[in-house]
């Protein structure tokens, strides 16, 4: 179970979700489902889950100057889950920071 999220993601939009609609964002395993992913939040973090959305994010081309010239690379593509917790219910991630 726990090897399907691979880590929280932590922005201004994830942020301002959790606080509003306590919702969460994760980058999880591409072959996870929404019935997978949460049962693992649910087991990772003890809350219930209400619903789970998943998309996945396309790869990007990245491109940086450097004194020899160009690079030129790709990030990786991955799957975005959001978790809708039921009300009241939180998830504190700098518990262990």
């Amino acid at each position: 179970m726990n090897n399907i999220i691979i880590k929280p993601i932590i922005t201004e939009k994830a942020s301002a979700l959790a606080e509003k609609q306590t919702r969460y964002t994760f980058k999880v395993v591409k072959t996870a489902n929404k019935v997978e992913i949460g049962k693992a939040v649910a087991a990772t973090y003890n809350v219930s889950v209400l619903s789970v959305n998943t998309l996945r994010v396309p790869s990007k081309t990245k491109s940086r100057m450097t004194k020899t010239g160009i690079l030129k690379g790709r990030k990786d593509a991955y799957k975005k889950a959001y978790v809708t917790l039921a009300k009241g219910e939180s998830i504190n991630f700098y518990e262990a920071v």
